[in-house]
């Protein structure tokens, strides 16, 4: 005799099947939206309109670099759209508190150099971490303790000349109702003194049920919602979205995501803070990232697709990371975003 199914096992079966049969049909019709946004000829007027961004390395403020090196990144850097350094300058302990001295003992130095150096260049203080739950150990940030260390060392690293705070904390849910509060409570301190508060944040959902599927595959959720990047994007100045590491297989399909991931960026950030894409300056292949795909020309020409007439002046791109840029990266960020037609 045959024993039967119980109704959840057979109910489980179902819903794998179902899965297994809509996945191919949704993922192909995604990759056609993604090619789609890739084609056209990007408007003249999407160019640089000199609110770019640059993500430096540690060896900046950890005695590493030179007065030489301060004189060849104004050398880089003149000519484009760049007004704003992200120096790594964590990173914070996971309790939200930064031994400054000991980690970042030419932060003075570095801000003083580039300010006499590049006077029209904002040097904002990187400050990241992992975080709980996807990350153990991790930095808690339920814990308002741990929140009102953070915004302690925030205020530290400003005492050192700063223009500004970036936050890098990842992996960062949707919804994460604590990481809004703790944007409330430095945005308070970053008010204070006259600087912007910015971020560095999740891709927004590709479409509506990818995220649901991701977490069925992984248990783990990758974008946010476009609410909850309003609600983000409305605590601070400025917000650059990581628009990399999108295990996207051809460069085609990784240019369209970018001018998809622009343009809801563009629709649901406020109009009084920055929106900056990121590019991917550095090659790596693995599941998350083929370097044969994401590249700062696809990304470049993605952004621009994505912003189309825009008249919007708030915007930037901004460059991931500085000590893996190639020559060959920075020339299409130039010919591609600074050269005018």
């Amino acid at each position: 005799m045959k024993k039967r199914w119980s109704r959840r096992r057979r109910v489980l079966v179902i819903i794998a099947i179902a899965f297994l049969l809509v996945l191919p049909v949704s993922l192909g019709m995604h990759a056609t939206s993604l090619r789609s946004s890739y084609a056209g000829t990007p408007s003249a007027d999407a160019r640089s309109r000199g609110h770019d961004a640059l993500w430096l390395g540690h060896a900046w403020v950890d005695g590493r670099k030179t007065p030489a090196d301060i004189t060849a990144l104004a050398r880089q850097l003149d000519g484009t759209g760049i007004r704003d350094l992200y120096v790594h300058t964590g990173p914070l302990e996971h309790d939200g508190s930064l031994p400054l001295a000991t980690v970042s003992p030419k932060t003075r130095w570095f801000v003083d150099a580039v300010h006499r150096a590049m006077p029209n260049v904002r040097v904002q203080a990187w400050l990241g971490d992992v975080v709980l739950p996807q990350k153990d150990p991790g930095m808690n940030l339920d814990d308002a303790a741990v929140r009102d260390r953070v915004t302690a060392s925030s205020e530290q690293v400003l005492g050192q000349g700063f223009d500004g705070i970036h936050f890098d904390l990842e992996p960062l849910q949707s919804g994460d109702k604590s990481f809004l509060a703790l944007l409330d409570q430095v945005h308070a301190v970053t008010k204070a003194h006259g600087v912007p508060l910015s971020v560095a944040a999740a891709q927004l959902n590709p479409r509506p049920g990818m995220n649901g599927v991701l977490v069925a595959l992984t248990g783990q959720s990758k974008w946010w919602t476009k609410g909850y990047f309003e609600q983000v994007a409305n605590r601070v100045e400025q917000i650059a979205v990581m628009s990399y590491d999108t295990a996207m297989p051809l460069e085609s399909l990784y240019g369209g995501f970018v001018a998809q991931q622009t343009e809801m960026a563009l629709a649901m950030t406020p109009p009084r803070t920055d929106l900056l894409m990121g590019l991917p300056a550095y090659y790596e292949d693995n599941v998350s990232h083929r370097g044969s795909a994401e590249t700062v020309e696809a990304a470049v020409r993605g952004a621009r697709l994505g912003l189309g007439r825009s008249t919007r002046q708030n915007f930037g791109l901004a460059l991931y990371v500085d000590y893996t840029a190639t020559p060959e990266q920075w020339t299409a960020y130039r010919d591609g975003w600074c050269v005018k037609d």
